[in-house]
């Protein structure tokens, strides 16, 4: 038995429906992410979840009980369910190791068993020397890590977590993804994990649901959704893509500038007449010489459009003869071409995928 499920959950205000015929089940000990842009129902469906909203239709279900419906709802302290938000909501008057263990408090656990959890949770999120530091002390990772003891340390059924990392600069967002991860590795606790933040969802999540306009477009394990994107929102929102365009003709399907066997893209069935693939930039080299074809691999003639040099890497925007259609390029430091230069473009057609 799933541990939460959603089922045909939506949610409207007035004419404006925010979440549609919502389905969503986690296992027990998963990390699930609502990935997606601003305005797409992820965090109305996470305070459904929560109990701070009622869905108008559908049901949510913990452990094969009903706790939210259309006609009723469990209120959220009944829910053993903690959640954090974007701006942690640690109390600034009281210290670190009071604001851990506040929520024990409330459960009216024994004050001597409240000390060992604290101490124990605090060792665990490495804040064990900074136990009597009130918040104002603290750096935005600490306070963030403060957060997440105080939600563990009453061992929830579920944990909620609302863009918890969009307060914290580049640099500590991507250390803490790290340490949330670290932390569910450690404790199993079933997670749902509200994001826009691609990365966030990559490093934290089991398996990520890609939202768009309050539906679920796809929801698939990180590495599978970024390989094999079902739909051309999920392709472009999750990392960067060219989309191109093509004519399926008997055995071929031709793009401007080149053609691949059909029996390469049917993957997923029998192709349309018309054909939209999904080629990610890292999969397109380019080379000064013809490197030559084969082995799943088609070369063209091009040239450099622009270019721009972002440290880590080359990104090139290259042309193909005869056609309007521009690529996009992911090249290493070394791999230098001017503006204007004539390029052979290395295409790997294992890595092109159909877009329904």
């Amino acid at each position: 038995m799933s541990k939460l499920v959603l089922r045909n959950v939506s949610r409207v205000f007035g004419e404006f429906t925010a979440v549609e015929n919502f389905n969503l089940a986690l296992e027990e000990g998963e990390l699930v992410s609502l990935l997606g842009p601003s305005g797409c129902g992820k965090t109305t469906t996470l305070r459904m979840i929560a109990g701070f909203m009622t869905p108008t239709a559908g049901t949510i279900e913990l452990d094969g009980q009903v706790i939210s419906s259309a006609n009723s709802s469990l209120p959220p302290e009944k829910r053993q369910m903690s959640m954090i938000f974007q701006s942690y909501a640690i109390w600034p008057n009281m210290t670190v190791a009071e604001n851990v263990g506040f929520g024990l408090k409330i459960r009216k656990v024994k004050p001597e068993e409240i000390r060992r959890r604290v101490a124990e949770i605090l060792d665990v999120v490495q804040l064990g020397a900074l136990s009597e530091r009130y918040p104002a002390e603290l750096s935005g990772g600490q306070q963030q890590r403060v957060a997440l003891a105080r939600s563990i340390v009453v061992k929830p059924a579920v944990l909620l977590l609302d863009e918890p990392l969009s307060n914290l600069d580049a640099n500590l967002r991507e250390e803490m993804r790290f340490e949330i991860r670290r932390l569910h590795d450690e404790f199993k606790i079933t997670t749902v994990y509200v994001t826009h933040d691609q990365a966030e969802a990559m490093v934290t999540s089991d398996r990520i649901a890609v939202m768009n306009k309050g539906r679920i477009e796809q929801i698939d394990a990180p590495y599978a959704l970024y390989g094999r994107p079902k739909t051309k929102f999920v392709a472009g929102f999750i990392g960067r893509t060219n989309f191109v365009e093509g004519k399926a003709n008997g055995e071929a399907v031709h793009f401007g500038g080149f053609s691949v066997p059909a029996q390469t893209l049917q993957a997923e069935g029998k192709l349309s007449p018309d054909v939209l693939v999904s080629i990610r930039p890292q999969s397109i080299h380019l080379h000064k010489q013809n490197p030559g074809g084969g082995n799943g691999r088609c070369c063209v003639q091009g040239s450099v459009l622009r270019r721009a040099y972002l440290g880590e890497y080359w990104d090139y925007h290259v042309t193909l003869p005869g056609s309007a259609q521009l690529l996009r390029v992911t090249a290493r430091p070394q791999e230098v071409f001017d503006e204007g230069q004539p390029v052979w473009i290395e295409i790997d057609t294992a890595q092109l995928t159909v877009i329904s």
